[in-house]
């Protein structure tokens, strides 16, 4: 794949994840305290599913997480098999981590309006979209995973 476009699709994070939250808070003052110690933990279960996820896109689904350079395969394996949407998981997480740390209201409503815009974005585009693209796989894929709340058993793509 293309070095470009992999290193472009890593623009959406950033942003998300470091330009708007430096923007919109201004105290970055972090008190040593439970507070920290539960948002570092969240800021690394998120970005390790961030980079779980990322992988399985390049690797597995020959393509990015930017909606410019899309997967061509459709990935249902790792995280995918558990929840529709991982990649966003692990971005909320991280912002819920960044909340936490700092305790920041304006923080806290930024994590918010990251997943409702998120939810809408799949809902209006992406899901119509990779049922156009992957069809009755994807179907059968929505039909038994669930856009954010993880199975406790992963899914099984052979199993109908």
């Amino acid at each position: 794949m293309n070095l470009l476009k992999q290193i472009t699709s890593f623009i959406l994070p950033i942003t998300v994840l470091i330009i708007v939250p430096i923007y919109i808070e201004s105290d970055w003052s972090i008190p040593f305290g439970w507070n920290l110690i539960l948002g570092l933990i969240l800021i690394i279960a998120g970005l390790v599913i961030m980079v779980l996820t990322i992988s399985s896109f390049i690797r597995i689904g020959k393509g990015t997480l930017a909606p410019w350079a899309p997967t061509k395969k459709m990935v249902v394996v790792g995280l995918y098999q558990y929840v529709r949407n991982p990649m966003i998981l692990g971005v909320f997480t991280v912002l819920l981590g960044e909340t936490i740390s700092i305790w920041s209201a304006a923080l806290l409503i930024w994590s918010v309006t990251f997943f409702v815009i998120n939810t809408i974005y799949f809902i209006l585009s992406e899901e119509p979209g990779l049922e156009m693209r992957f069809g009755d796989d994807y179907l059968n894929y929505k039909k038994h995973v669930s856009r954010w709340i993880p199975r406790v058993t992963p899914f099984n793509s052979d199993k109908k």
